[in-house]
């Protein structure tokens, strides 16, 4: 048996959600959760192999980390995201984060349920629409500079100041590994492949204040 956990914020969405995973017999719903701070709290007791995560019409850039830093604490998750709509997210940093897959919320009950098994067996699931916007931005880069998070722009202004990452985690009260993730994700959206480049293009930018 496959055992899953549903998170999402409407208790009706969750139920059916639960009623889509137990169509098929060798799924089991073992828990559900309102929100990423319940799942983060009950994913250590219910062990789940996979959890589905709806965040339709709740979407916030900050729940990347949130579901980075709850993998970091218990282990790692077969997490797969419903949105609302796929262009509107970071489907890097999401694949960065650990998610395992990305389904808009207009998807069939047979595709949940088969990205669920595939996800416990360790692949990756992307929507085809997910597939074409991630080959669309590898061919036209409309904006070379990406917006950086209000948490990404606090890490380079620590990498200005030439600390490394232990030091930033600790005056961040985050793991190492987190900081890791926020440095790849500015590495990407400032298109530059070290620290010192990466300082280099933040003070250029009026990012890091000399």
């Amino acid at each position: 048996m496959i055992r899953v956990m549903v998170v999402a914020t409407s208790p009706v969405v969750r139920a059916g959600l639960s009623a889509v995973v137990t169509t098929n017999p060798r799924l089991t719903v073992v828990g559900s959760a309102s929100d990423l701070d319940v799942l983060a709290s009950e994913v250590g007791q219910l062990q789940p192999d996979v959890v589905l995560v709806d965040l339709s019409g709740n979407f916030q850039q900050s729940v990347w980390e949130k579901l980075l830093v709850i993998q970091e604490q218990q282990y790692p998750l077969g997490i797969i995201v419903i949105v609302e709509e796929l262009d509107s997210i970071d489907l890097e940093t999401a694949l960065r984060s650990g998610i395992r897959g990305i389904l808009p919320n207009t998807s069939t009950e047979s595709e949940i349920v088969a990205a669920v098994e595939a996800i416990a067996f360790g692949l990756l699931v992307l929507h085809p629409n997910a597939v074409e916007l991630l080959s669309i931005r590898e061919k036209v880069v409309t904006n070379p500079v990406q917006t950086l998070t209000p948490r990404e722009i606090e890490v380079l202004g620590m990498l200005g100041s030439g600390l490394g990452n232990k030091a930033i985690a600790k005056r961040l009260h985050i793991s190492e590994h987190t900081v890791k993730f926020h440095l790849s994700s500015i590495f990407q959206k400032l298109s530059v492949s070290s620290r010192t480049e990466a300082v280099a293009v933040g003070v250029r930018l009026g990012l890091i204040m000399l």
